[in-house]
């Protein structure tokens, strides 16, 4: 199987992405859009005239987002709903609430290097957050992905996976002192595994969904890390956030993405596999893409919330 290629690359925005499509008549939802990348994921799709839906934890700062992405696009279908990833009865809540069918589903929202925490069901905070409630989140709304049969998810990974592959056995740092990287990286590593494993599972439904590395970006996403002042990637890679959310939206929305699932893009065009870590932004580690271990994780993730419940 050759690598997706595309007219695309580092420097490409979002908009220049989403130019010349139109989305109208199509539902998205896009998770953790009140800033930064979800929000320009958002606003560009928006612009592509479909109904978009920002699923957050803050309605207030939702609700500016929402004006100010229907002020600049034109475009009044913005919605807001409250969605909190690390409370299961919340994703339950959204996806009861969500009525006919789902087109593009944005797994954006995540957290980053953040201090040993766990949520009431003793799930890794970052662990639970990145991959656990966005996995119960597809799940709720699989009928209405399913709908109209050529709906997309799009999951937001990072180059960060490749500190770390899922520990089976210790998830939630239960025996091994927790480390915010390898928590993330796990939860990055699961991201990945979600999408190959939603694709195998759902092309029968018409379903695709394929995971991405946006790239290196200021928001609040390195609120734990030191943000600007980390120094942990050099200047000339640093995008901007119109370039980080490219590209989410080619795999949101692009035609040339069409029946496409099961990859890893950095800068809007697929990545190789790798069996080392590459010390650059580029890569996708093995066991990240490995069709057994998308397997494993569906299973796990499902007994998880089946503890849950």
């Amino acid at each position: 199987m050759n690598a997706l290629t595309t007219p695309f690359g580092f420097s490409s925005t979002a908009a220049e992405v989403a130019d010349g499509i139109d989305l109208t008549g199509r539902r998205a939802v896009v998770t953790g859009a009140s800033s930064g990348l979800g929000a320009e994921t958002a606003r560009a799709l928006a612009g592509t005239g479909a109904a978009v839906t920002l699923a957050v934890r803050d309605v207030e700062a939702g609700e500016r987002a929402a004006k100010d992405i229907a002020g600049s696009t034109g475009n009044q279908e913005v919605h807001v709903a409250h969605l909190d990833l690390t409370d299961l009865a919340s994703v339950t809540a959204f996806t009861a609430a969500w009525q006919g069918p789902l087109h593009i589903l944005v797994n954006n929202a995540g957290v980053m290097a953040c201090p040993e925490r766990y949520t009431a069901q003793g799930r890794e905070w970052q662990f639970a957050t990145n991959h656990l409630g966005h996995f119960a989140l597809a799940q709720g709304l699989h009928h209405a992905l399913a709908a109209d049969g050529a709906a997309r998810i799009v999951v937001v990974s990072s180059t960060g996976h490749q500190r770390s592959p899922i520990v089976w056995d210790d998830v939630d740092f239960a025996f091994r002192p927790y480390d915010p990287w390898l928590a993330y990286a796990q939860s990055k590593t699961a991201n990945v595994l979600f999408a190959v494993e939603a694709n195998r599972r759902w092309a029968g439904d018409g379903i695709t969904a394929n995971a991405l590395m946006p790239g290196a970006i200021y928001t609040n996403l390195q609120r734990h890390t030191g943000g600007r002042g980390s120094g942990s990637v050099p200047a000339q890679l640093i995008k901007t956030v119109e370039q980080g959310a490219a590209t989410s939206v080619l795999l949101a929305a692009s035609p040339l993405l069409e029946g496409v699932g099961g990859r890893y893009f950095v800068d809007c065009n697929e990545t190789d596999v790798v069996d080392r870590r590459t010390g650059t932004l580029d890569g996708v580690a093995r066991y990240a893409v490995e069709p057994d271990n998308g397997r494993r994780l569906w299973a796990l993730s499902e007994q998880l919330l089946a503890h849950a419940g």
